[in-house]
């Protein structure tokens, strides 16, 4: 494979250093998307993003139509917007929060209009202090434009955002919690059924919950329609998609990509991507999708960027992370680092998560701190295998979310792959990468 010549979508404008600011926003065609789609039927504009195929960009990859159509019927319901993006080392949303707010509020409104629901909210992790500004300051050109509040546009419809800013924690980045967050309530994931928000949402109304970058897309698919974006990519895996490439390489940052039809060595190596491994050190392993996910390995460096072709692997594209790690790397202070994380931001609602993650990560801090024993390695592996029966990709739940059964994924691939490493830190107190 190699990389396409396909035109970015979602940061078309990144070129530009005040691409943040309305008069850049409608010079650069800003409403077109939105006053076509107030010129259509909202039966229409929803089949326009089925027919885009346009997968959710937030983790899951549920397709956005789908999910659109699954929502309740009610006189009163909600759209939400997820902005929390907690997970280390994705950065793609906070991009396109701070270079592109227009084009979200433009493709939140589209949303608004296809589902006919008269109020939104923008959910902002509260540390992306300059997204939440630009954020805020979009809100109040959309509104000075006649693009938001009542009548928009002369079309009769009428829609209020309110912009939320949330308190840091990673758990809210699950739309339950989410939703909960809203509700002046502790970030606890309900449990679904009944809690699916397209039936049972916020303030107990339907609601639909979107990621970012998700919406972010409507814009173009209404103006060029969903064959043109459904055209990009292969299979499942339509249009192009942000990928925050992170670790060990000499350019990381947010690339959009045409799904599937570029890999994971075009990314990390070619040039004007990655531009290959800091050093010249080798590729030891990388994460394709968040540091929730199973890691890959060398020999899967030329599977392409797909949302299916992935899952075939065993791992998933997830938030869209892709997080190298070259040969540099001691694998267990990997492992502890991950599930250090998890173990701080677990909820503590549920036994398997709150009690295993706290456990793994003291086993795995003894291990990288010279007190390890060899039982440890076993021990790791006994304690993942309670938290996500089997240590199979899925996981197994076990709990109320996925948070807990995602924690064992990076001990098991550091275990199963670099068990050589785990051993040296018992016998040698630490291994030969420092």
């Amino acid at each position: 494979m190699a990389l396409t010549d396909a035109a970015p979508i979602v940061t078309s404008r990144r070129e530009f250093d005040d691409s943040h600011t309305i008069d850049r926003f409608l010079a650069t065609g800003g409403f077109a998307g939105l006053r076509k789609a107030l010129s259509m039927t909202p039966e229409a504009v929803a089949a326009e993003v089925d027919a885009a195929s346009l997968l959710g960009r937030g983790g899951a990859g549920f397709p956005a139509g789908r999910k659109w159509s699954m929502l309740r019927r009610a006189d009163l319901a909600y759209l939400v917007i997820n902005g929390d993006e907690s997970e280390p080392a994705t950065f793609k949303d906070h991009l396109l929060l701070e270079s592109e707010p227009h084009q979200l509020i433009e493709g939140v409104v589209i949303a608004a209009w296809a589902l006919q629901v008269n109020q939104a909210f923008i959910f902002i992790r509260g540390e992306f202090a300059l997204g939440l500004e630009r954020v805020q300051a979009a809100l109040n050109d959309a509104y000075a434009q006649g693009a938001l509040g009542q009548n928009i546009f002369g079309s009769g419809f009428s829609l209020d955002i309110v912009v939320h800013p949330g308190a840091g924690a990673y758990i809210c980045g699950e739309e339950t919690a989410l939703i909960e967050s809203l509700e002046g309530k502790r970030g606890f994931p309900r449990i679904k059924p009944p809690f699916f928000p397209a039936a049972i949402g916020l303030y107990g109304e339907p609601t639909v919950v979107n990621n970012v970058e998700t919406v972010s897309n409507l814009p173009w698919i209404i103006e060029n329609g969903g064959a043109a974006f459904a055209a990009l990519g292969a299979g499942r895996s339509t249009g192009t998609r942000l990928f925050a490439l992170a670790g060990h390489v000499n350019k990381p940052g947010v690339y959009e990509l045409e799904m599937a039809k570029t890999t994971f060595r075009d990314l990390i190596y070619a040039p004007s991507l990655g531009g290959g491994i800091r050093r010249g050190n080798q590729l030891k392993a990388f994460i394709p999708g968040g540091v929730s996910a199973p890691w890959f390995f060398p020999e899967q460096v030329d599977l392409a960027l797909g949302q299916d072709e992935v899952a075939e692997a065993g791992s998933m594209l997830g938030s869209g992370s892709i997080v190298v790690m070259d040969d540099s790397t001691c694998m267990v202070r990997a492992a502890w680092r991950i599930t250090k994380f998890f173990s701080r931001e677990s909820c503590g609602q549920c036994t398997p998560c709150r009690e295993g993650s706290g456990w793994l990560e003291r086993v795995l801090y003894r291990l990288e701190h010279g007190g390890g024993r060899m039982e440890d390695v076993d021990l790791l592996l006994d304690l993942a295998d309670n938290i996500a029966p089997g240590l199979t990709w899925p996981p197994q739940q076990t709990t109320i979310c996925v948070l807990g059964p995602s924690i064992p994924s990076s001990i098991n691939s550091a275990i199963s792959h670099f068990r050589d490493e785990f051993v040296a830190h018992v016998h040698d107190g630490g291994c030969s990468h420092g």
